[in-house]
């Protein structure tokens, strides 16, 4: 989520506190708030619970990155050496799978490919699929066939 959505969903939040104190119900919370009235009702049990600081945000959910920032640094500054400088040299494309034994070879940690996707994208990069081509192929047979259709 981006720091925009999470500051909007602060913002509602506080809003619905602010209902709640009012004495509006859960399910016109979320009508006014266009939240789903799941959200509304979580939020007014917290809210009873705690009050308005018990709706504040507790920060991203999910585990932690199991790298630190300077890890990721380096870990960035390899994506741009390219994969040659680190023994893929078939292709010039970084696979999640690719990335994910960089990780391991690089700084002893295991990330599974999902995750080293979300930890590529983290750092502005995209895994790539590389196109595979059948070793037999006849380029000169696929053109004329194209040309034939």
């Amino acid at each position: 989520m981006t720091a925009a959505g999470r500051e909007r969903r602060e913002v509602v939040r506080v809003q619905a506190a602010e209902l709640f104190e009012r004495g509006v119900k859960p399910p016109e919370v979320a009508r006014r708030l266009r939240v789903s009235p799941k959200s509304a009702y979580q939020w007014h049990q917290l809210w009873r619970e705690g009050g308005v600081e018990a709706l504040a945000s507790r920060g991203a959910s999910g585990a932690r990155c199991r790298l630190s920032p300077r890890c990721l640094e380096k870990l960035a500054a390899y994506l741009e050496q390219g994969p040659a400088e680190h023994g893929w040299v078939e292709d010039q494309v970084w696979t999640a799978a690719r990335v994910a034994t960089l990780i391991g070879r690089k700084f002893h940690v295991s990330y599974s490919v999902s995750g080293a996707t979300r930890l590529m994208h983290r750092l502005g990069f995209s895994p790539q699929v590389p196109a595979w081509r059948v070793a037999e192929r006849d380029g000169q047979a696929v053109t004329v066939w194209k040309e034939s259709q």
